[in-house]
């Protein structure tokens, strides 16, 4: 049993209302359980929602409001679901502030890729849950 990032699985949550379905993720939740997860929609935020990317440890929507206190319920939710269901690894949606491993956005809004983890990453690693991205199967 893994976490999923729920617009892998073709879940409409993203920011702009749609999902990033990925023919890999969906070929693997047909031989494992994947847990569908929404860190943003799990800390309050609406679907479809204002686009965020993280600027330093903080995360901005692109009007300027900082939401990390919600990325961080989000996160922390999902936390609870990886430890009530013993789940030890996830597949998150790379660059995504809130799943992105190893790739996140600048902070810009320009495209523009940095190295880093998302909030929920980072939650789960420090926790012991090995996070995988759509790119590593």
């Amino acid at each position: 049993m893994k976490l999923c990032s729920a617009c892998l699985l073709g879940i409409k949550c993203r920011y702009d209302g749609g999902d990033k379905a990925n023919e890999k993720v969906l070929e693997l939740a047909k031989r494992e359980i994947l847990v569908p997860v929404c860190p943003e929609q799990l800390g309050g935020l609406s679907t479809p929602r204002e686009q965020t990317e993280p600027k330093g440890d903080r995360v901005v929507t692109k009007s300027g409001v900082d939401v990390t206190d919600i990325f961080e319920k989000g996160a922390e939710q999902v936390l609870k679901i990886a430890k009530a269901k013993g789940i030890k690894s996830a597949i998150l949606k790379q660059k995504s502030p809130s799943c992105g491993c190893g790739k996140i956005y600048n902070g810009t809004f320009s495209g523009i890729i940095i190295e880093g983890d998302g909030i929920t990453t980072k939650l789960l690693k420090e926790n012991g849950v090995e996070v995988l991205t759509e790119e590593d199967l």
